[in-house]
């Protein structure tokens, strides 16, 4: 498969593509089945909705991956932390602050996820099943907010202050988060990514302890699941510094990395770059802006190509198709 040779560095035709958050409102078809469910969360639940929504993009955008239909916050609710997302809000998280009543979890307590990634193994073995969690900071980062902030005030006081719960909370999710990926794999998932979304908003000096936590819990996810695992944060290209050897097979990046800098000088496969507002343009900047950055890539594999972020619900369904297009029109060889 495409995807999974550039990521071990074989020899490929084209970069691979595929999008975050590339099943989502901007599709119509996806507003269609999400109407027939009441909330977002039970949405994620229905396993044949589920399903049909992960092969949305494959169906429409003929992209180079499917990635399963979900959310990062799921493995929290059956932690104890209560989950629910409004409608036009997004997610609001409720917990009592008691780091010692949160629960160790195993995959059976999140098995719908795992029946979503058996489903769409079932359905196609075109491209491969990327499974995926949120990163031990974005999680812990959404349970004292109670919601995305802007500023993550409430954690990172959490993180000063109370730095030994702080320790043992990450501690917890980053056990919970193995096993919660292990269920994945084990389901048929071919690749796993992690997503640190909200990475940007830890101090740099904090960091460097937060990067010594991520190599043990990448050390272990690498040993234990036996596939590639994609690591992607917001931030820029100094925290790529210190996180240059987490043991991961791909650093999946946002616009603020010099990501071209560092591919001629380390050998590390990369994922993304491109701002997704590029979609906003038109359609003839589209494809000259795509075909400008592909001609930039200094390598011909150990690339994939995606977006710094996650495509939004204004977005046009045909720009997308363009881009996705545009991609695999481009020639490496």
């Amino acid at each position: 498969m495409l995807l999974l040779k550039s990521l071990s560095g074989e020899k490929i035709e084209r970069f691979p593509v595929w999008l975050m958050r590339q099943a989502g409102r901007y599709m119509p078809q996806y507003r269609e089945l999400r109407a027939k469910e009441k909330d977002f969360l039970s949405f994620c639940k229905n396993v044949e909705l589920a399903v049909k929504v992960s092969l949305l993009p494959l169906e429409l955008l003929d992209v180079d991956a499917v990635i399963i239909f979900s959310d990062i916050l799921v493995p929290l609710e059956p932690m104890g932390i209560n989950v629910r997302f409004e409608e036009g809000e997004g997610p609001h998280l409720e917990w009592d602050g008691n780091v010692k009543a949160l629960r160790k979890i195993t995959s059976k307590d999140t098995e719908f996820i795992n029946e979503i990634i058996r489903e769409v193994k079932r359905t196609q073995d075109r491209v491969p099943v990327i499974g995926f969690c949120g990163a031990p900071w974005t999680l812990f980062a959404y349970a004292v907010e109670g919601k995305g902030k802007a500023d993550f005030k409430r954690a990172k006081l959490f993180m000063w202050e109370r730095r030994e719960e702080y320790l043992e909370f990450l501690g917890l999710l980053s056990e919970n988060l193995v096993e919660y990926l292990k269920g994945q794999v084990k389901a048929g998932a071919d690749l796993v990514q992690v997503f640190d979304s909200w990475l940007m908003h830890m101090p740099y000096e904090d960091l460097k302890e937060y990067a010594i936590l991520l190599k043990a819990f990448f050390e272990r996810l690498k040993r234990e699941l036996g596939v590639p695992v994609i690591y992607f944060y917001r931030g820029s290209g100094e925290y790529l510094k210190l996180l240059r050897h987490v043991p991961v097979d791909a650093f999946s990046v946002d616009w603020t990395v010099d990501m071209f800098s560092w591919m001629e000088k380390e050998d590390m496969a990369f994922q993304g770059n491109m701002d997704p507002s590029i979609l906003y343009c038109t359609e003839d900047v589209i494809q000259r802006k795509v075909l400008e950055f592909l001609k930039r890539v200094p390598r011909k594999t150990k690339y994939v190509f995606n977006l710094g972020h996650g495509l939004s619900p204004d977005m046009e369904l045909k720009k997308v198709k363009l881009l996705v297009d545009t991609v695999k029109g481009y020639k490496v060889g």
